[in-house]
C-alpha cells in the first residue's frame, strides 16, 4: 500500500502551527497542531473532546459554514483537523482558526452537545481545559500566516 501524504511529514521536526495537510479535489485538510509531536506532552482527553465541541460549533455557524467539511481532533491528541473547501483562502481559513479558538477560550456557559442525548460520551468534558489549550493555541497562531502553512517535507 502507498504511504499517505501525513506519514511522509517528518514529526520529529514538525512545530505548533496551522499547516495545509492534503488537498482532494475541492477539499483542503489543515492541520492544527496544537502540542509538538512526540513531546510527551499531549491534549488530555477531556479538554480536546470540549473543544472539539466548542470549535466545530463555532465554525459550522460562521460566516463559512457552508464551507466547513469537518472539524475534528487527532487520534495522537496533538491538535485538530480542519477540512474546507477549496473556496476558502489560506487566509480565511487562519481567521476561521483563530476565531473559533477565540470563542473557546473565552467560552462560558452549557457546552454545546454536551448533554446525553446529544454526545456519546457527556461525562468526559473539560471546560477550563479546553480554554486553556484554546489560548495557548491563540499565542501560537499570533504570528502565523498563510506562507507558514506549508510543511517541510
Amino acid at each position: 500500500m502507498k504511504t499517505i501524504a501525513s506519514f511522509t511529514v517528518d514529526h520529529d521536526r514538525l512545530e505548533r502551527g496551522m499547516y495545509v495537510s492534503r488537498i482532494d479535489g475541492d477539499v483542503v485538510s489543515y492541520d492544527i497542531r496544537m502540542k509538538k509531536p512526540n513531546a510527551g506532552d499531549y491534549l488530555p482527553v477531556p479538554a480536546m473532546h470540549t473543544l472539539e465541541h466548542l470549535f466545530a460549533t463555532y465554525a459550522r455557524n460562521s460566516e463559512l459554514a457552508g464551507q466547513v467539511v469537518y472539524v475534528g481532533p487527532m487520534g495522537c491528541r496533538t491538535g485538530f483537523y480542519l477540512l474546507l473547501r477549496d473556496s476558502v483562502s489560506r487566509q480565511q481559513a487562519l481567521e476561521l482558526t483563530c476565531r473559533s479558538l477565540a470563542f473557546a477560550a473565552a467560552f462560558e456557559g452549557e457546552i454545546p452537545g454536551a448533554r446525553r442525548r446529544e454526545c456519546g460520551n457527556y461525562r468526559e468534558h473539560d471546560l477550563p481545559g479546553a480554554r486553556k489549550e484554546a489560548a495557548e493555541m491563540l499565542r501560537v497562531l499570533a504570528d502565523w500566516s498563510p506562507e507558514k502553512m506549508d510543511y517541510a517535507r
